[in-house]
């Protein structure tokens, strides 16, 4: 009993294959260069300013509510202009890249929330500028891993800085002011000027 032949893999049916395999791989070895260099900028101005009003804030409660407001306001303005300029640059938000970006921040990410809510509501809010920022680091770090260069680096700056706030009698609310203002505000630059927009 003889097989039956199989009918050969057309020629286009095989570019089509190897340009998508191509393709697919091109995304995967790339770097997330649609982070806003803008945005960081416009973040870390909006930072200094959160820095300023939070320490004249008389109670723990409204000084954290500071800081929730200045969360709030980076996620729209660093996320809205991150999807312009991934739209810009005709690059998907989510691409692979984007995506393994997104899932390697979003740990430390929510540990600090956890941690943030348990030493908050533990009554010690002195503690959480240091845990803000080292975790923000660790989660910039481990991100920025898929990014350009520049990012892993100013994430080991806030984790530099997140251990003065732990581990120093210096100022929180200067920490999170130097961190959050001017580490942002440094890394908006280069990115602005190196990667575009």
């Amino acid at each position: 009993m003889s097989m039956p032949a199989r009918e050969p893999v057309a020629l286009h049916e095989r570019a089509f294959d190897n340009l998508r395999f191509i393709r697919e791989t091109m995304e995967r070895a790339t770097a997330f260069t649609a982070l806003s260099g803008r945005g960081y900028v416009l973040l870390g101005v909006t930072a200094v300013g959160a820095a300023a009003l939070a320490a004249a804030q008389p109670t723990p409660t409204r000084w954290v509510a500071v800081w929730l407001a200045e969360l709030a306001l980076a996620i729209v303005v660093q996320g809205g202009l991150t999807a312009r300029k991934a739209r810009a640059q005709e690059m998907p938000l989510l691409s692979h890249t984007g995506r393994k970006l997104a899932l390697a921040f979003a740990p430390p990410f929510l540990a600090g929330a956890l941690l943030s809510a348990a030493v908050f509501y533990g009554g010690d809010a002195t503690l959480l500028p240091g845990i803000w920022l080292v975790l923000y680091g660790a989660g910039v770090m481990t991100g920025g891993a898929y990014s350009v260069p520049v990012v892993p680096a100013v994430g080991a700056a806030f984790m530099a800085l997140g251990a003065a706030a732990l581990l120093t009698p210096l100022s929180g609310d200067l920490l999170l002011g130097v961190g959050m203002g001017g580490l942002h505000i440094l890394l908006g630059i280069v990115i602005w000027r190196r990667y575009g927009g």
